[in-house]
């Protein structure tokens, strides 16, 4: 193990997209009934002593609550992450985001940006306000990874772990340790300014940016869940409006409720494209089934959905 002052020269670009990270509530003891966004990137690290003096740069990319992302915002941060990852004077890009879509967002660098310098994805589940407030030790979390020698891939750092960004999965509403990866485990820990590394950093995927619109007008995927009691007529009515594919976020391993099956086999064979994503929390399918319904493996549903996405724009060849 090595010294967290142990780094690779180079300045980190920090790309602020907004999230609970930059949130603000009317008081210290609020943690819930704060509002997202409300502070600019280079705010937050203005704030915190411990980055003082390092080589960093900002740049507002967005200012969301991340509920609210989308693919023309994921197309927009990835090409900004590329043309700073570009630049000879750069050690890594760290990214701060908003909880609710951190897996998505983390999951989409991943497929499509090439190998290379490390991308570091951070937040908070504490607004900048709180009395807990979780978002000053991440980002140094964060910046130190982006400058640790031999980082790469996209990673997310968060509660003093870091995640592959490929498995992670928000697996609480409210704790501060809120995400997890499922069997994986975390790819390191940063425990008192020292990195401790479980396994390799993981390298990108590099499908690039060509083959999909600037403007994020994907193909139209929907989430559908099997349920007690669920039926095909959800199904029937998003095939009647044009959907082009349906990821079920199906029960245990995979499994599908048979009263949604024949709403989905109907769906099929009108051409539309269909996924299973299990809606287990802490692991995906594992090892299929032989009905014939091809599999996400271990994504989330919301994952899926994005990976299908990418299929349908014939991103992944």
């Amino acid at each position: 193990m090595a010294s967290i002052h142990a780094h690779i020269d180079g300045t980190v670009v920090i790309l602020g997209t907004g999230g609970t990270v930059a949130g603000t509530a009317a008081a210290a003891a609020d943690n819930v009934g704060y509002s997202a966004a409300q502070l600019g990137v280079a705010q937050l690290v203005g704030a915190v002593r411990a980055l003082a003096g390092l080589p960093l740069e900002t740049e507002q990319v967005a200012q969301i609550d991340s509920k609210d992302m989308t693919p023309a915002l994921w197309h927009e941060l990835a090409t900004r992450i590329d043309v700073h990852r570009a630049r000879p004077g750069v050690a890594g890009v760290v990214v701060t985001h908003g909880t609710d879509t951190l897996e998505e967002t983390a999951y989409f660098l991943h497929r499509v940006l090439s190998p290379g310098k490390p991308v570091v994805l951070t937040a908070a589940m504490r607004p900048a306000t709180s009395l807990q407030a979780d978002g000053p030790q991440n980002l140094c979390d964060a910046v130190a990874v982006a400058r640790w020698p031999g980082a790469g891939g996209v990673v997310v750092a968060f509660g003093g772990r870091v995640w592959a960004g490929s498995e992670l999965r928000k697996v609480h509403s409210y704790r501060i340790d809120a995400f997890g990866s499922g069997d994986a485990g975390a790819l390191a820990v940063l425990e008192e300014g020292r990195l401790r590394q479980f396994r390799p950093w993981p390298p990108c995927d590099g499908l690039g940016l060509a083959q999909l619109p600037k403007d994020g007008t994907w193909p139209w995927v929907e989430v559908v869940t099997s349920h007690a009691g669920a039926g095909g007529r959800g199904v029937e009515a998003l095939v009647g409006a044009g959907v082009r594919g349906l990821v079920v976020a199906t029960t245990g391993n995979g499994t599908i409720h048979a009263g949604l099956i024949a709403g989905l086999e109907r769906a099929r064979a009108s051409g539309v494209h269909v996924l299973r994503a299990s809606r287990c929390a802490f692991d995906g399918i594992v090892g299929g089934t032989a009905d014939g319904w091809p599999d996400a493996g271990g994504l989330t549903p919301a994952q899926a959905r994005i990976e299908l996405s990418l299929r349908l724009l014939g991103a992944t060849g």
